[in-house]
């Protein structure tokens, strides 16, 4: 996450602590204020606008939700915003600035909806600052349905910054699912043609005898059932962007007449005579070796060279299994959001995907989850749960992917150890796996205190009670982790030990204590 993020709290509702207080609890540095101060509160803090990673907006009643989001887009056009309670936005807002909402949570804050709130707003920003810096891209926002943070994904973002604004033909390739579209759609709407249309046609879906009337229209009588003259996808895309799926599967003698009309920039109808002029820019996708189907005569070189002028790869899924927690949460929350339902699953059941070979990649998974939703409406999924073939690894021992895609305690402690420590995928667990968050909701007051002395015990555990280490892995002032081992009742044991003077000593005898008992 970016460095010294601070999130700016507007809430009016100044006698209201439970939010400030809440986020707090998370780690989230925040700067809070109302809707008629805020800008004065941010000035006054030293920072600059760049460093404030989203803007929670609650119990607005001033100027109106509308204005004020507005203004902030103005100030900052990179801030995500998290609306709170019952807000409606006014039907003038412009579209720019509901794409930049990026969540709207009750009045009534449930600890998952928050958690996954926070960090879609993070992940939003980071991707803002990552890409202001590509010349000509358009909209900060256009990778957010590539979601993931892994290197390969990481570097796709980078290609497409670079090559989205000019006017070159992009070839992407990669397995089915993997989400080419997604690609060529961004590219387009962050081109000097979004305003114009993005038209794809599937290659391989359309028998070979129609696909030049597809591709370039007919003229009425041109053959049996040609009762009407009809544009084809090159006259649709004029101006804009035509997207060529699946372009392994066209037929060699398509690909010469493709070739002269990207060459000369024109064409004729099927049936016509006349000659018309194109301005649309190619964009083709496959999943197919060309290189190969070309050494094998099934693919013309020329052509090929032609499309390729700047090279996608998309990564396979399994080529990055970090990213499938944060795939399983968009995914979830699209789904949510359609009214198609809901599910949530288990640290042991997300454990058990990430080590899959998902052949079918993100358009798999997207199945898997509506699958789920079906079978199992507003539940928690765990490993039994799942299909036999997702239940390859069962043996609690077996290396956890998480481990090594930086689901630890040493990355950041705003969103990644809560996580770890009671959320997985949506779903809250205890390292043990048992469900915490039932389907009626909890109280988030006591769910939380109980997090923070079941952090803390863990914290002293594993730093054999020293108060001062715990305290470091806590990322808290010793004092302030004594307080709070007294605000628990953390401290009972202790008091009958020899050694209560220090901290250190208070610790320790405590860990002695429970060790004492346990051996009793």
């Amino acid at each position: 996450m970016i460095e010294n993020a601070q999130i700016l709290l507007i809430d009016d509702d100044e006698s209201s602590q439970s939010l400030r207080t809440v986020l707090a609890f998370l780690g989230e540095s925040i700067i809070a204020s109302t809707s008629a101060d805020w800008k004065i509160q941010a000035q006054e803090s030293g920072l600059n606008s760049s460093q404030f990673s989203a803007a929670i907006v609650a119990n607005c009643s001033g100027k109106g939700l509308a204005p004020l989001i507005q203004e902030l887009h103005t100030w900052n056009g990179g801030l995500p915003f998290i609306l709170v309670g019952e807000q409606h936005l006014l039907e003038e807002l412009d579209s720019k600035f509901c794409s930049a909402i990026t969540a709207q949570l009750p009045a009534q804050l449930s600890y998952q909806p928050l958690l996954d709130a926070l960090h879609k707003a993070k992940v939003s920003h980071e991707h803002y600052n990552r890409l202001r810096n590509f010349d000509g891209v358009r909209d900060f926002t256009m990778f957010r349905s590539l979601v993931g943070e892994s290197d390969a994904l990481q570097k796709v973002r980078y290609m497409m910054g670079q090559v989205a604004c000019k006017e070159v033909s992009v070839l992407i390739t990669g397995e089915s699912g993997t989400g080419k579209e997604v690609v060529a759609r961004n590219l387009h709407l962050n081109s000097n043609r979004s305003e114009k249309p993005f038209i794809p046609i599937n290659c391989g879906a359309i028998p070979r005898e129609l696909l030049e009337s597809e591709l370039f229209g007919h003229e009425k009588g041109a053959f049996t059932g040609a009762i009407a003259s009809r544009a084809g996808r090159f006259e649709l895309a004029d101006g804009g962007t035509l997207f060529l799926d699946e372009i392994g599967d066209m037929p060699l003698s398509m690909q010469v007449k493709l070739l002269r009309v990207l060459q000369e920039r024109s064409f004729e109808r099927v049936g016509g005579v006349n000659t018309l002029q194109t301005d649309v820019r190619i964009l083709a996708a496959t999943h197919k070796d060309l290189e190969k189907m070309i050494e094998l005569g099934e693919f013309r070189q020329d052509f090929y060279y032609r499309i390729n002028v700047f090279p996608i790869e998309m990564p396979s899924l399994r080529e990055r299994p970090e990213d499938i927690p944060l795939l399983l949460n968009e995914l979830i929350a699209i789904m949510e959001s359609e009214k198609r339902g809901s599910i949530r699953f288990n640290s042991a059941a997300i454990n058990s995907l990430c080590n899959y070979e998902w052949p079918g990649n993100v358009r798999e998974l997207a199945n898997l989850i509506e699958r789920m939703a079906i079978l199992h409406p507003h539940g928690i999924v765990g490993v039994e749960n799942l299909p036999e073939k997702f239940r390859k690894y069962l043996d609690e021992k077996a290396a956890s992917p998480l481990g090594s895609i930086g689901l630890d305690a040493s990355t950041d402690a705003s969103v990644v150890p809560l996580q770890k420590h009671s959320v997985q995928g949506g779903a809250a667990v205890l390292d043990s796996g048992s469900p915490l968050l039932p389907l009626n909701g909890i109280d988030l007051k006591e769910y939380l205190s109980n997090l923070e002395k079941d952090l803390i015990e863990k914290a002293l555990s594993d730093s054999s009670g020293v108060v001062a280490r715990a305290a470091d892995r806590l990322q808290l002032g010793r004092t302030t982790l004594v307080e709070k081992m007294r605000k628990y009742n953390l401290q009972k044991s202790q008091e009958s030990e020899s050694q209560p003077s220090s901290e250190e000593g208070v610790a320790a005898s405590d860990t002695a204590g429970k060790n004492k008992s346990a051996s009793v």
